[in-house]
């Protein structure tokens, strides 16, 4: 059996907290993993500077609220799932991600939860486990699974590199330049022909 497995912010929905900062004017909200390659330190400035400005899960989902799926990604998706098991992994949030799975079909979604007190503030971030992308992809292995892996930045690539297979999907050129060993591609087109030349039993 193959399964793919998917990044979810850049790649299916828009970067969440880019379009935050876009709508807040904080440019500091616009690094992601594909800037600052440790999530910790990532998470730790976006807490520090969202309690600077006053700002908690409320703002955050209302933003979301008008988000839309990239375009192309749900037909992408309904492709995939008619050909592959499919599971998306991903470092957001349940918190920020489920108004969004609901326009692409509700796919099985792991990723990690947010701790919210009573104001609406965000007080803290609870990782499901370390390195969960990898760790996920190395599970399905142990299980007898073939996985194709697909992501954007810094914190997919350990994903990809566990997976037998591995595609960069609209990753930026500093990510594509440091993992040389992943094809690169940009379209949702050039992405099913990847995953169709990198599967055992479907054929490009």
């Amino acid at each position: 059996m193959e399964l793919a497995c998917l990044d979810l912010e850049g790649v299916l929905i828009p970067e969440i907290w880019i379009a935050f900062a876009e709508k807040t004017g904080i440019e500091e909200l616009k690094a992601t993993t594909r800037d600052i390659p440790d999530y910790d330190v990532l998470m730790q400035q976006r807490l520090r500077i969202l309690d600077e400005h006053g700002f908690g899960l409320p703002q955050i989902q209302e933003v979301i609220s008008e988000l839309d799926p990239l375009d192309g990604a749900r037909e992408f998706l309904d492709w995939l799932r008619e050909r592959f098991q499919v599971v998306i992994l991903s470092d957001t949030f349940y918190e920020f991600a489920m108004p969004l799975m609901a326009k692409l079909g509700y796919p099985a979604l792991l990723c990690h939860k947010l701790e919210v007190n009573d104001q609406g503030r965000i007080t803290d971030y609870l990782l499901r486990q370390r390195d969960p992308k990898r760790q996920s992809v190395r599970a399905f292995q142990l299980l007898n699974y073939r996985v194709i892996a697909a992501g954007d930045s810094y914190n997919d690539t350990t994903m990809l590199t566990q997976a037998e297979a591995g595609i960069l999907f609209h990753a930026p050129q500093n990510v594509i330049d440091e993992f040389p060993q992943f094809p690169a591609v940009h379209t949702f087109a050039d992405l099913k022909q990847k995953f169709l030349e990198s599967s055992v039993i479907h054929s490009a």
